[in-house]
């Protein structure tokens, strides 16, 4: 009786605490105690202020021109002006050819090499030390070496061409090969992370069914097919989406590779360089918080397709 009388205390006295519907069905519901709030209240207001407030900021700058001390309303005309802008398209042009190959590219380059650091590859922790270290090294600092790689002159890469008979070619400065090279710069970039991530969720796959399948004979295809790749489409699909949004963002990789230039005439511009060029460089600060909002809502179609397409085919 004594221990009845305890529990029917301890349920009245959580009623109590939580509100409305926690008293009715007699459950807990943190959501309703002022003091969840309480604890909240530090992060939403940093995210209020640092990502909120920013945000509508630069939907009201889109609609606005003059300086940045004296605006006024224009309504839509930076957006008309930037989709007349064949700058941007083609900067929208580049992000999307880039953000499509680097993250279609780099999703199999990176579950290949974690596929083989995780199996019984000699070496392995070597090599994941390895292609861990560039996700700790600047940007910038990997651009240097790549720019030293891809060199016209004395890079290696035209060296190891010339050993087939190919080249030399101006990675560099021709126009015509500025993007492939920050195609593959980008795929260099995202491999670390991908790699990381993909090893920790192979690592997870119970032993087990690798087991059962060497019992029916199953070769190392039909393992990967029916068993790894099942197992690893919620990384890959939070990978895509990751990879994609981080892709369209591209900035660093452009300004690193190409010396603060978006390659020769612009041939490698990008929608985030287009963003910084008109707000810093030609001072039209509305227009370019107008390209600003087309990349976030082109960003947000893409990513909210992308995750309903890759959910379908999960299942």
């Amino acid at each position: 009786m004594e221990e009845r009388r305890e529990k029917s205390i301890a349920v009245t006295a959580l009623n109590e605490g939580g509100g409305g519907k926690s008293r009715r069905s007699g459950r807990y519901s943190a959501e309703r105690q002022p003091h969840a709030w309480l604890l909240l209240f530090p992060a939403l207001a940093l995210i209020t202020v640092f990502n909120l407030l920013p945000l509508v900021r630069i939907f009201i700058m889109s609609l606005q021109g003059g300086t940045l001390t004296r605006q006024r309303f224009v309504g839509m005309r930076n957006f008309v002006f930037v989709f007349a802008d064949p700058e941007f398209r083609k900067a929208i042009a580049n992000t999307a050819l880039f953000a499509f190959v680097v993250v279609s590219v780099g999703l199999v380059l990176s579950m290949a090499v974690a596929v083989a650091i995780n199996g019984k590859l000699r070496g392995g922790r070597v090599f994941e030390i390895l292609f861990f270290i560039p996700y700790l090294t600047s940007v910038i600092a990997i651009g240097m070496v790549f720019r030293y790689l891809f060199n016209g002159d004395y890079g290696l890469v035209n060296y190891v061409l010339g050993l087939f008979g190919l080249g030399p070619y101006d990675f560099l400065n021709d126009p015509k090969l500025n993007m492939p090279t920050l195609i593959i710069f980008g795929i260099w970039s995202s491999l670390a992370f991908n790699i990381i991530i993909l090893l920790s969720g192979l690592r997870g796959i119970d032993e087990e069914y690798y087991k059962v399948a060497d019992m029916f004979g199953a070769t190392a295809w039909e393992k990967f097919r029916r068993i790894t790749l099942p197992q690893m489409v919620p990384i890959l699909t939070f990978l895509s989406i990751v990879d994609f949004i981080n892709s369209f963002k591209v900035y660093t990789e452009v300004y690193a590779l190409f010396n603060g230039k978006a390659g020769i005439g612009d041939s490698a511009t990008t929608a985030v360089f287009y963003v910084f060029n008109k707000f810093y460089v030609d001072n039209k600060y509305g227009q370019g918080m107008a390209a600003a909002v087309v990349l976030f809502l082109v960003i947000l179609a893409f990513t909210i397709i992308q995750g309903i397409v890759l959910r379908r085919l999960a299942k």
